[in-house]
């Protein structure tokens, strides 16, 4: 990546103070204060808004067909121009189904419109009111020559400006109730008028030509009213070059502001230097009973590079259930321990808080060091001890949920953070915990592994480790579908792994019944299952509303081998480690999440032996729901299942990025773009590299940019 020279920029950095991107749309002509508010509910407030208001399909207008050319059954869509000369209201009289009937003429022939159930368009649609039309053509039911379209798409055009509604390509917007497409069109168009030849370029003319890109004034012009001829399937899945541009742009100031705060940490934040030594990891490995993968070596090897520099870790460690993420992070809090600092671990729920406490306490207090649990539902007084504990320096490592946040939690010296379960957890949740120590080290773990495109933005200013191996020994899970009506014959299965002396799982996405969702819940089935369906079986009842020394004592027995069947929630999503545990049942498993399903599954396979996931579904099952069902039966790979999660979802919902922190991407699709992320990824940290705080004039223009993008965002950027 070239390092570009001020010279060349001197031009746009003058245009770029002048133009009024943040110009209120209320000043606009036509708009006011009451459709300022109506543009408002679309998110709609200053002019950068509107002129970055993608449209989400374009329908080519260029070829407006007379009526009397159009024949039946062709299959496509047509589009057609005319004068509403009559409508109608009618209901049936069976379903009392109500259809509006308008009759459109263009002079050469009249096509009939049909809207089912959207009898308000009586009103909407008057005789003389010229409309275009866009559908499938097909011939009157009842056997006439007439033509019709049945709910088609459609638009009044009227006044001076059909020009921009017809005979070209034309953007289509979401819309809000009392402003229409059309009115958002005709906006875009005055101001493009007007300002399209003074858009500011934020980029030297060397790096547009390095990527081929479009002028800024380019793009937006052709992304609103592209030419008559541009490829429509490009438009309309988002790759045309105006697209192309401003996905570029959108992910190249994502990721300028990732390699500021990347930069901001390794540079100007002194940390803790730790001493690596083994005096305690030593003794702790030999009480494990097994050896150390290979990919653990490696990752544990980074986290002790990290450590030992001078500045704060920021480290996110990924692999897939079961690979032993856990053991790696109680090695690296033996490092701050040894080193005399307090560390941290926080979980997203309580009883993965709690299954961490118990398992890491075992093995520190072997080693002579005190670890505590704090949640929110503790008693005063042992709240009020642990609170002591921690601030004295007793408390070698504190374990807890949200509550480790609390203003009342003061460390005497904490030197590392662990956060489980990440995505869970905003990011300035994981930065007020850190800011409890003196810039400590920060370790994140996540099960769910996160595909490539996402970890770049989500942590695209962390350094990232994967686990990319699990023990040895260990089969893949076999997964299986039933559907309702063969639950018994996945129960049979259930009988026969116990009668082998293995344990089970029975998940449910209650605890109560609901009748508004109609689901199996887990407190019911519980005795059900007692009674009737294994009745010679030891079963336990896991949820979240028990208490802390229930889920234990339950816990323990099933660790233990007392209980044959756990009949559970979706707490056992995360944390759970039993061996002996080879089956897993998931009820209506159409209910639940992709990635939601696969750390269900990898609560079983943790043993030696084969173990089997078994999904019980319950129609009607949607189109997403389908693909989740298959995508588990396909594959047992962390990270190809997140890929069709992220696929499925969208990237606003994986993870829940809409409360990352992380300015959301109205152009770019992570996984549509994926090439061009890696693209404007390189030439952003190369940037940040070359023009360290963006505080020269070559970099005003990206500066003023980033500033009004990430508005509001800003402290995402400072914090550690």
């Amino acid at each position: 990546m070239s390092s570009y020279p001020p010279s060349k920029n001197v031009r746009q950095l003058s245009s770029s103070k002048a133009f009024p991107w943040e110009s209120s749309l209320q000043y606009l002509k036509g708009v006011g204060p009451n459709r300022a508010f109506l543009l408002g509910k679309l998110g709609l407030h200053i002019l950068e808004d509107l002129l970055y208001y993608i449209p989400f399909r374009y329908e080519d207008r260029s070829q407006i067909k007379k009526i009397a050319h159009l024949k039946a059954g062709g299959g496509g869509i047509e589009t057609v121009f005319g004068e509403i000369i009559g409508i109608s209201l009618s209901e049936t009289r069976h379903r009392r189904m109500k259809i509006v009937d308008a009759a459109l003429s263009d002079g050469s022939a009249v096509i009939h419109a049909k809207w089912f159930n959207q009898a308000y368009l009586k009103d909407l649609i008057k005789k003389g009111s010229k409309l275009m039309l866009s559908g499938k053509i097909k011939a009157n039911y009842y056997g006439s020559h007439a033509l019709e379209m049945e709910n088609p798409q459609f638009e009044k055009v009227d006044g001076d400006e059909t020009q921009i509604h017809m005979n070209r390509i034309v953007p289509v917007y979401h819309e809000t109730k009392g402003f229409t497409s059309r009115q958002i069109r005709v906006l875009i168009k005055q101001v493009l008028d007007k300002h399209a030849d003074h858009l500011p370029e934020m980029f030297p003319k060397e790096l547009i030509n390095e990527h081929k890109l479009l002028s800024l004034s380019e793009a937006i012009v052709q992304i609103h009213f592209p030419q008559n001829g541009t490829d429509l399937s490009q438009l309309n899945q988002g790759k045309s070059a105006a697209h192309r541009r401003l996905v570029f742009d959108e992910l190249f100031l994502l990721e300028i502001g990732l390699a500021l705060r990347k930069k901001g940490r390794t540079e100007k934040l002194p940390g803790i230097a730790f001493n690596v030594s083994d005096s305690l990891l030593k003794p702790m490995k030999k009480r494990i009973p097994f050896q150390l993968t290979d990919a653990q070596e490696r990752v544990f090897s980074d986290i002790q590079k990290d450590m030992a520099l001078p500045y704060p870790m920021n480290r996110l460690l990924q692999g897939d259930v079961g690979c032993g993420k856990t053991i790696v992070a109680l090695m690296t809090i033996l490092i701050a321990i040894e080193n005399g600092y307090q560390t941290a671990l926080m979980a997203p729920t309580e009883i993965l808080a709690e299954q961490h406490y118990f398992s890491l306490k075992e093995h520190l207090e072997a080693l002579g060091k005190s670890v505590y649990l704090l949640t929110s539902d503790m008693k005063k007084r042992m709240k009020n001890e642990t609170l002591e504990a921690v601030l004295s320096g007793q408390s070698h490592l504190l374990i807890g949920t949200h509550a480790l946040i609390d203003g009342s939690v003061q460390f005497q010296r904490l030197g590392l953070v662990v956060v489980d379960e990440q995505h869970k957890f905003g990011v300035l949740q994981r930065a007020k915990l850190a800011e409890k120590g003196l810039r400590p080290d920060i370790l994140i773990m996540t099960a769910t592994p996160i595909p490539r495109t996402l970890a770049l933005t989500l942590y695209g200013d962390l350094n990232i480790s994967v686990i990319d191996e699990l023990p040895p020994g260990r089969a893949p899970v076999l997964t299986q579908l039933y559907y309702g009506k063969r639950r018994a014959a996945a129960y049979q299965k259930v009988e026969k792994t116990i009668a082998a002396g293995r344990q089970a799982f029975i998940v449910y996405p209650l605890v109560e019944a609901s009748e508004k969702l109609d689901l199996k819940a887990a407190i019911e089935m519980f005795a059900h299952f007692q009674k009737e369906v294994f009745p010679d079986r030891r079963i336990g009842l896991l949820h979240g509303r028990l208490k802390r020394e229930e889920k234990e004592t339950i816990m323990r027995d099933f660790k233990m081998g007392k209980i044959d069947l756990l009949v559970a929630t979706t707490v056992v999503e995360v944390g759970i480690d039993i061996p002996n545990a080879t089956m897993m049942v998931i009820e209506h498993a159409e209910r639940f999440g992709l990635s939601q399903l696969h750390q269900l599954r990898g609560r079983v396979g943790r043993g030696e032996d084969q173990s089997h996931c078994l999904m019980i579904a319950e129609f009607p099952i949607s189109k997403e729901g389908k693909r989740r069902l298959k995508a588990m039966l396909e594959s047992t790979d962390g990270f190809k299942i997140a890929e069709e999660d992220l696929s499925i979802r969208g990237p606003g919902e994986f993870f829940g990025t809409r409360q990352s922190g992380i300015p959301e991407l109205a152009v770019a699709n992570l996984i549509r773009d994926a090439a061009l992320l890696e693209t404007a990824r390189q030439e952003a940290f190369s940037w940040v590299a070359d023009h360290p705080g963006l505080d020269d004039t070559v970099s005003r223009a990206i500066r003023a940019c980033l500033e009004r993008k990430w508005k509001g965002k800003l402290e995402w950027l400072t914090t550690a």
